[in-house]
């Protein structure tokens, strides 16, 4: 029996807009067509997650199949989303990438003990790994 695959949904959840346009164009390039949803801090992308504010409609804020996520974010940071996201039962099971411009081995150790499933560095600080 041949199942067909269904395309998951990309939340990229980062402060930084050419961060978050230089991921989704590097997605875009490597023929991936998922379809992308881009939020700018962590607060929001917890209000996309829990389907809060604007993110009510499951129809156009699909819960996201794989969480692309910035460390260092105003509002709510990445850690805090990591948080929220491993406690709850109904999240816990995305798989998240942490990119980050820290170097600090403590806070891509930190987002392992939260339950991170990779990490990266940030798309502009590290442009080669980004594109292919």
């Amino acid at each position: 029996m041949v199942t067909q695959a269904t395309s998951i949904s990309i939340l990229i959840a980062d402060d930084d807009e050419e961060d978050r346009e230089l991921a989704a164009r590097a997605l875009h390039a490597a023929r991936l067509a998922n379809d992308l949803h881009l939020v700018s801090d962590g607060e929001e992308g917890m209000d996309y997650l829990l389907r809060r504010g604007a993110y009510t409609d499951p129809a156009s804020s699909p819960r996201p199949g794989l969480l692309l996520l910035d460390l260092k974010m105003p509002k709510k940071d990445g850690f805090s989303v990591l948080r929220e996201l491993r406690a709850n039962p109904a999240l816990r099971t995305i798989p998240v990438v942490v990119f980050t411009t820290s170097t600090a081995e403590a806070d891509i150790v930190r987002s392992y003990d939260l339950g991170v499933n990779c990490s990266s560095a940030s798309p502009r600080h590290s442009p080669n790994s980004w594109m292919p």
